[in-house]
Protein backbone atom coordinates (compact mmCIF):
# COMPACT_ATOMS: atom_id res chain seq x y z
CA UNK A 1 0.00 0.00 0.00
CA UNK A 2 1.33 3.45 -0.89
CA UNK A 3 2.35 5.76 1.93
CA UNK A 4 2.84 9.50 1.75
CA UNK A 5 5.21 11.83 3.51
CA UNK A 6 3.71 15.27 4.08
CA UNK A 7 6.03 18.02 5.26
CA UNK A 8 5.06 21.53 6.30
CA UNK A 9 8.28 23.52 6.46
CA UNK A 10 8.73 27.05 7.78
CA UNK A 11 11.97 28.27 6.24
CA UNK A 12 13.82 30.85 8.35
CA UNK A 13 17.20 30.98 6.51
CA UNK A 14 16.93 30.54 2.73
CA UNK A 15 20.70 30.51 2.21
CA UNK A 16 21.24 27.67 4.66
CA UNK A 17 18.16 25.85 3.37
CA UNK A 18 19.66 25.99 -0.13
CA UNK A 19 22.41 23.67 1.13
CA UNK A 20 19.72 21.11 1.94
CA UNK A 21 18.02 21.58 -1.43
CA UNK A 22 21.32 21.19 -3.30
CA UNK A 23 21.79 17.63 -2.02
CA UNK A 24 18.18 16.49 -1.69
CA UNK A 25 17.62 14.81 -5.06
CA UNK A 26 20.96 13.00 -4.96
CA UNK A 27 19.90 11.29 -1.73
CA UNK A 28 16.21 10.98 -2.60
CA UNK A 29 16.71 9.19 -5.93
CA UNK A 30 18.49 6.35 -4.11
CA UNK A 31 15.12 5.35 -2.62
CA UNK A 32 11.80 4.36 -4.16
CA UNK A 33 10.04 7.65 -3.53
CA UNK A 34 8.21 9.88 -5.97
CA UNK A 35 8.20 13.64 -5.37
CA UNK A 36 4.58 14.67 -6.02
CA UNK A 37 4.50 18.33 -4.97
CA UNK A 38 6.64 21.14 -3.61
CA UNK A 39 4.51 24.24 -3.08
CA UNK A 40 5.19 27.61 -1.50
CA UNK A 41 1.83 29.09 -2.44
CA UNK A 42 -0.89 26.77 -1.13
CA UNK A 43 -4.55 27.71 -1.55
CA UNK A 44 -5.80 27.52 2.03
CA UNK A 45 -9.41 26.40 2.33
CA UNK A 46 -9.72 26.30 6.12
CA UNK A 47 -7.70 26.92 9.25
CA UNK A 48 -4.10 28.07 9.38
CA UNK A 49 -1.11 27.05 7.28
CA UNK A 50 1.99 28.67 8.77
CA UNK A 51 4.43 26.73 6.55
CA UNK A 52 6.34 28.55 3.83
CA UNK A 53 6.81 25.26 1.92
CA UNK A 54 4.70 22.13 1.71
CA UNK A 55 6.06 18.88 0.28
CA UNK A 56 4.22 15.70 -0.68
CA UNK A 57 6.17 12.49 -1.41
CA UNK A 58 4.85 9.01 -2.27
CA UNK A 59 6.55 5.75 -1.33
CA UNK A 60 5.46 2.17 -2.15
CA UNK A 61 5.30 1.33 1.57
CA UNK A 62 5.78 2.77 5.03
CA UNK A 63 9.00 0.76 5.31
CA UNK A 64 10.40 2.45 2.19
CA UNK A 65 9.44 5.89 3.52
CA UNK A 66 11.16 5.21 6.84
CA UNK A 67 14.21 3.70 5.14
CA UNK A 68 14.68 7.00 3.25
CA UNK A 69 13.97 9.28 6.21
CA UNK A 70 16.06 7.32 8.71
CA UNK A 71 18.98 6.72 6.34
CA UNK A 72 22.38 8.02 7.33
CA UNK A 73 22.62 9.93 4.04
CA UNK A 74 19.32 11.74 4.53
CA UNK A 75 19.87 12.50 8.22
CA UNK A 76 23.29 13.95 7.41
CA UNK A 77 21.73 16.20 4.77
CA UNK A 78 18.74 17.06 6.97
CA UNK A 79 21.05 18.84 9.42
CA UNK A 80 20.97 21.78 6.99
CA UNK A 81 17.16 21.76 7.04
CA UNK A 82 17.13 21.57 10.84
CA UNK A 83 19.42 24.62 11.03
CA UNK A 84 17.40 26.63 8.51
CA UNK A 85 13.78 25.79 9.28
CA UNK A 86 11.20 24.17 11.50
CA UNK A 87 9.05 21.35 10.17
CA UNK A 88 6.01 19.21 10.83
CA UNK A 89 6.41 15.91 8.97
CA UNK A 90 4.12 12.88 8.93
CA UNK A 91 3.79 9.56 7.13
CA UNK A 92 0.22 8.67 6.21
CA UNK A 93 -1.28 5.55 4.64
CA UNK A 94 -2.81 5.61 1.20
CA UNK A 95 -6.00 3.81 0.28
CA UNK A 96 -5.98 0.39 -1.34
Amino acid sequence: MAHYVIAQIDIKDREKYAEYEAGFMDVFTSYKGKLLSVDENVSLLEGQWPATRTVLIEFPSKEEALAWYESEEYQSLAKHRFAASTSDIAVISGLD
